[in-house]
């Protein structure tokens, strides 16, 4: 991976990550889910960090997905294998990450890129978003069990059985409708000012209770009703962020979360 294929820049506790590719519009090698994934997983947890951003370079893709001259290499079972675990890994980094995670979306989001966007918490897009796995029509691979519970706990089973087996693009409107996005901005740039805007406004928020309800809610998705919770009730009950907050509550002021 070229040192700038995958900017990552923070600013007041908020990072951006850019998928930097717009001439094959913002396709992933392997490398740049690599960094993604350690982005993630190494993100502090000291507090230093609110939010994190990830959008793709210009306004026609946030990622046409995994940069398909890579599959040229496939020659055996476990070649295949190794991918669809190592894009699992991708996936539950960015699920898994400490911090709220905000996808901002322009124009084209398929296949590895749909993937990324569909675990992060919040997605919003602008009105040219086309969003999909048209992997019927393409590369006639599948998605994986674990991908395709992420996209069913957000759209329902029934649509994204639509959504592969007809191989269409979902545009803004439609997503906003599904849930699969909670915003659609009239272009680029009020895109990426609403994504700072919804990061700063985290950044004001408790982020004990934010880590927590994350991980509740994949445990959920995963592990189903009877996924256990003591350690995440004990991490913001026992913090002193929870004590914070009372004693802010009842004298009437704002409290300073701290993240601990």
């Amino acid at each position: 991976m070229s040192d700038n294929e995958l900017i990552h820049e923070e600013r007041d506790g908020i990072v951006t990550v850019t998928l930097n590719r717009p001439e094959a519009r913002n396709a992933l090698t392997f490398a740049m889910y690599r960094s993604l994934e350690s982005i993630c997983e190494t993100v502090p947890t000291d507090g230093s960090v609110k939010a994190i951003i990830i959008t793709g370079a210009g306004e026609k893709a946030f990622a046409a997905g995994t940069d398909m001259t890579q599959f040229r290499g496939f020659k055996t079972e476990q070649d295949a294998l190794d991918y669809e675990h190592n894009m699992g890994t991708v996936y539950t980094a960015v699920e898994r990450c400490k911090v709220p995670t905000i996808a901002a979306i322009s124009g084209a989001c398929t296949g590895g890129g749909a993937g990324i966007a569909a675990a992060c918490d919040l997605r919003i897009t602008n009105a040219n978003l086309k969003f999909g796995f048209p992997i019927a029509r393409t590369l006639g691979n599948c998605l994986s069990i674990a991908n395709l519970s992420r996209l069913s706990a957000i759209i329902g089973p029934a649509r994204v059985k639509d959504v592969i087996f007809t191989a269409r693009l979902v545009g803004a409107e439609e997503a906003l409708a599904l849930g699969l996005v909670s915003e659609v901005l009239p272009d680029h740039d009020t895109l990426m000012a609403r994504a700072n805007e919804i990061a700063s406004n985290i950044a004001k928020l408790a982020p004990l209770t934010l880590r927590a309800t994350k991980e509740g809610l994949r445990r959920l998705r995963t592990e189903g009703p009877e996924a256990r919770d003591d350690d995440l009730i004990l991490m913001t009950y026992m913090s002193e962020d929870f004590r914070e907050g009372m004693e802010a509550f009842l004298g009437k002021r704002k409290p300073e979360f701290k993240g601990r």
